[in-house]
């Protein structure tokens, strides 16, 4: 989008976007944007939230009144979450067990993960029929495939080579975690009759999971990797804004 921004501004019209990654806009140096931490995929934060996302709206429209730049605004607040009444009461349909302490065998991080998956898959399967759609399937991998895939990538990381044929580790391994986190959070939200947030179940799924440590031990490792692949991702696309706190490099 910042470089699209330049091509408009030299035809002489103002433009101003949303930034989910601060750092690449800061490189790209676009002339207007408005830097918001909210989960990829969603510019405005949360759905259903009209009167929130009409506040990102209108933030990001404010900085067209800046005639020059560039200029980097950042809007305040995260989407709404925990503290409201409404979504009070909200869990997850499964009880797991607390996320396993000792992550250094991959056979027991393996059937850790596969436990947690076979627990959610019921209410993953309701969520694909209650809402007609699933964003899993990007990495063309099965559920136990990539569970596989990433117990070994965390104990051996040397020893991994690309998962998918044609790309890096790094997009490898990012198609396949995307994947097992679409899986936890459509399962996760399965229920109709609960309302919930983003960041609930981000917090839920970061917080209280085993797959939610081992992603986090996996971005502390690709932070200082030698491989680049997973460098470069490691730094924006592993852990969303809002979940670094829970990372050894923040």
């Amino acid at each position: 989008m910042g470089g699209l921004a330049h091509v408009l501004e030299g035809e002489g019209i103002a433009t101003t976007h949303i930034s989910l990654i601060r750092e690449h806009t800061e490189r790209m140096k676009p002339p207007r944007a408005l830097a918001v931490k909210f989960e990829l995929g969603r510019p405005f934060g949360a759905p259903n939230q009209s009167d929130f996302q009409r506040r990102v709206l209108h933030e990001c429209l404010g900085i067209l009144e800046y005639e020059e730049g560039p200029v980097i605004q950042d809007f305040p607040d995260l989407p709404p979450g925990n503290e409201s009444d409404e979504l009070q009461g909200w869990a997850c349909p499964v009880n797991f067990a607390a996320p396993m302490e000792d992550i250094s065998d991959a056979d027991l991080v393996y059937q850790s993960l596969s436990q947690e998956v076979n627990l959610l898959r019921p209410w993953y399967d309701e969520a694909v029929k209650n809402f007609n759609r699933s964003a899993f399937g990007i990495s063309g991998k099965t559920t136990d495939e990539i569970v596989r895939f990433i117990a070994d990538l965390l104990v051996a990381p040397e020893k991994q080579k690309p998962p998918i044929i044609g790309e890096t580790l790094g997009i490898g391994f990012k198609r396949m975690a995307d994947d097992l986190r679409y899986f936890y959070t459509e399962a996760a939200i399965a229920r109709p009759d609960q309302k919930t947030s983003d960041l609930e179940v981000a917090n839920w799924l970061w917080g209280e999971t085993t797959l939610g440590k081992v992603l986090v031990a996996i971005r502390d490792y690709s932070m200082e990797s030698d491989d680049p692949s997973l460098k470069t991702m490691a730094v924006t696309a592993m852990v969303p804004s809002h979940q670094r706190y829970r990372t050894k490099h923040g």
